[in-house]
């Protein structure tokens, strides 16, 4: 099965656009699996996002450009941005705050909320510096179930990005596990897949038990979600939850 997500399936009219991704599916569930909830942020000017909670979420910043300053009720401060990504395990209750600093360049990216495999896991704040701001023509892991890599899922959940160039073609990754679901998200650029289905920034596709061709028109920019759909999850977390429950 292949579902296309149109940018209009976003919803919110400021500067930070939110996806559920399961919406489009059915009126059961607003997530897939355990891909809970996808914010799409473009914040221009210095702004500030007051320490707010979480609960039971598992938090992936992925900033493309801009930086923000991070507090947390962890002790935590650092800055991060497009070469610093950083996942925060909310457990049971975890407080942050965002400072976004916007004299160079706005702050765009994404906040990928993950249903954590159990509720009220213990709280976490993980960062990790990349080497290059991007992965040309090859998938990068950036998280997983297993100690493999530096941000770990509690669920059965991967992510991986990669810039694929113009006119450059890829497949999914291998990840010898049966019966996963992808979501392919273009952040940028616009990309064909299997000479059929064109997908802009801020489109997506689902794909279930099906193989694909993806064929870059343009230097293309995708964050891959993967889920096992059997597997277990809390899906009460406070923003990567059930918002049909």
């Amino acid at each position: 099965m292949l579902q296309k997500i149109e940018k209009t399936a976003f919803r919110g009219h400021g500067p930070i656009k939110i996806l559920y991704p399961g919406a489009l599916l059915s009126n059961e569930d607003t997530g897939i699996g355990s891909i809970g909830r996808i914010d799409h942020p473009e914040i221009h000017g210095n702004t500030v996002i007051a320490m707010h909670p979480h609960i039971n979420d598992e938090i992936l910043s992925y900033f493309r450009t801009g930086k923000a300053e991070h507090t947390d009720s962890e002790g935590f401060e650092k800055t991060i941005g497009s070469n610093t990504l950083m996942f925060m395990k909310a457990g049971k209750s975890f407080y942050h705050e965002e400072k976004i600093l916007g004299e160079d360049e706005p702050l765009e990216g994404l906040q990928i909320f993950i249903r954590p495999g159990k509720k009220d896991l213990k709280p976490e704040v993980i960062f990790r510096d990349l080497e290059q701001v991007h992965s040309e023509n090859e998938w990068r892991l950036l998280g997983a179930p297993t100690a493999e890599t530096t941000f770990q899922f509690s669920s059965q959940t991967w992510v991986y990005d990669m810039k694929l160039m113009k006119g450059q073609t890829a497949k999914l990754p291998e990840l010898h596990k049966e019966g996963l679901t992808f979501l392919l998200y273009t952040f940028k650029g616009q990309a064909i897949i299997n000479n059929a289905i064109q997908l802009d920034k801020k489109e997506a596709l689902i794909i279930r038990d099906e193989k694909i061709n993806i064929f870059s028109q343009d230097d293309t920019e995708f964050v891959l979600f993967v889920t096992d759909e059997k597997g277990e999850i809390f899906k009460n977390g406070m923003y990567s939850g059930n918002q049909f429950a």
